[in-house]
């Protein structure tokens, strides 16, 4: 097949489709059917479970497994991106991990607590081959489109994904409260535990399935995967990495750039990762079953309003500037966090949902794409990337210790949101450093 030029439609919506492959990941897994699914292994004991000789507050539990898997990957990032960058076969790579990810999502299916280690195992691995994964994916966007191009391609990826995960999530949803339309036999609680297992090897299928669109159109790398790997290329990755720090002392307006990125995306991903363990703990709903019709509703929601705040914000930073944008969506975060720590009912979940999706994707895409176009002129982008991918990841780890501590110290997560609301006001203020740039504003 002839390979498409840089910048051509076809090239970059086959590049965005990955965000409709890989979505469903972080949706169902991460932020909707998984947590709830956890919360009900729970349902007629408390919320701690012994691992390791360590008694765990469940969700606490979780923060730290989640923790471990971006520790991971922040740490084998760079030997990935060297070796991708050097060989030139990036594809391959995001494959790999991508297969890592899906057929993990299958294994969730034999998820229990008598299994737990097993279980928590199959957690962990599909956590790194989904964040692995995007390591390379990234790191494709100025390979594929011009700078002028990038804040719009990026902002499609995510609307791709936000529109194809709610379809599979609505599949799911479906599944969960009316088993008995798709021939799920048991009990009614049963019933909806064995759609929500469904629902994992499905996510793992779509994710593979999906994926083989956009590594059609990819190119292979760089170069041409003819050289072998040894020693000196597999440590390569952490060369770069130190390469890339000295050019970032050239480069101030990147380096405070990256710095104030590294708070404030700290607090966002954590929001992202246990905003559903937060509203099965802390929100009275009436009953179980409104409980969890609650939580995907507004998970839902989330996902819709945040087709919308993408696009918004990718209108907003042309006309102001992507640092300005960035300012006042940071703003924005900072009073969601507040209000966080006072919701009780339904409702008000329910608004906090509204709000949190209409800055949530913005946020996204506009932070990867300001940072691509901050880059200096060269080919080996994975290296930059997985800098920015290595700043991400550290600052998550740090986001869900903070998190899994004050839970399983206090037993609830409120207080945590004020922690959160501190790392965006910090953000703001590392974003108001960075020196203006003309393209930027």
């Amino acid at each position: 097949m002839e390979q498409l030029q840089k910048g051509s439609k076809k090239l970059l919506n086959a590049w965005a489709f990955y965000d409709w492959a890989n979505s469903v990941y972080p949706l169902v897994i991460s932020s909707a059917i998984f947590p709830i699914f956890y919360e009900a292994l729970f349902s007629d004991r408390d919320h701690y479970i012994s691992v390791f000789g360590i008694s765990f507050k469940n969700s606490a539990l979780i923060s730290f497994v989640t923790a471990a898997a971006f520790l991971v990957v922040a740490v084998i990032s760079p030997f990935l991106s060297g070796i991708a960058d050097y060989v030139g076969n990036k594809k391959s790579f995001m494959k790999f991990f991508c297969y890592l990810g899906a057929l993990s999502c299958v294994g969730l299916y034999w998820f229990s607590l008598e299994n737990i280690y097993i279980g928590l195992l199959f957690y962990f691995l599909g956590l790194i081959g989904f964040w692995a994964s995007l390591v390379f994916y990234n790191s494709y966007l100025p390979d594929i489109a011009f700078a002028e191009q990038q804040d719009d391609v990026s902002a499609k990826g995510y609307s791709f994904g936000y529109a194809g995960s709610v379809i599979l999530l609505i599949i799911n949803l479906a599944m969960v409260m009316m088993p008995d339309l798709f021939g799920i036999s048991g009990t009614k609680g049963e019933a909806a535990m064995k759609a929500m297992r469904y629902s994992f090897v499905m996510v793992g299928i779509w994710w593979i399935v999906f994926s083989q669109y956009t590594y059609y159109f990819l190119p292979k790398g760089n170069k041409n995967a003819d050289q072998k790997v040894t020693h000196h290329v597999i440590f390569n990755g952490f060369r770069e990495l130190k390469k890339v720090w000295g050019l970032l002392g050239e480069n101030i307006i990147l380096k405070k750039y990256l710095l104030s990125f590294f708070v404030y995306s700290m607090a966002v991903q954590t929001v992202m990762l246990v905003a559903t363990y937060f509203g099965t703990q802390e929100i009275a709903w009436e009953s179980k079953s409104q409980s969890t019709m609650g939580l995907i509703i507004c998970i839902l929601l989330i996902q819709l309003v945040a087709i919308l705040g993408a696009v918004l914000t990718s209108k907003a930073s042309d006309k102001f500037g992507n640092i300005p944008t960035l300012i006042v969506i940071n703003c924005f975060w900072v009073i969601l966090c507040i209000a966080a720590y006072f919701i009780v009912l339904p409702i008000q979940f329910y608004i906090m949902a509204g709000f949190a999706g209409l800055v949530m994707g913005g946020i996204q895409a506009l932070s990867r794409s300001t940072y691509s176009k901050l880059l200096p002129e060269t080919e080996d982008t994975a290296s930059f990337f997985s800098f920015y991918d290595v700043a991400e990841k550290v600052g998550i780890v740090i986001g869900m210790c903070v998190y899994g501590i004050i839970d399983q110290i206090t037993g609830s997560p409120r207080f945590a949101t004020v922690f959160l609301g501190v790392f965006f006001i910090i953000g703001i203020v590392l974003l108001k450093r960075v020196p203006k740039k003309e393209a930027l504003k």
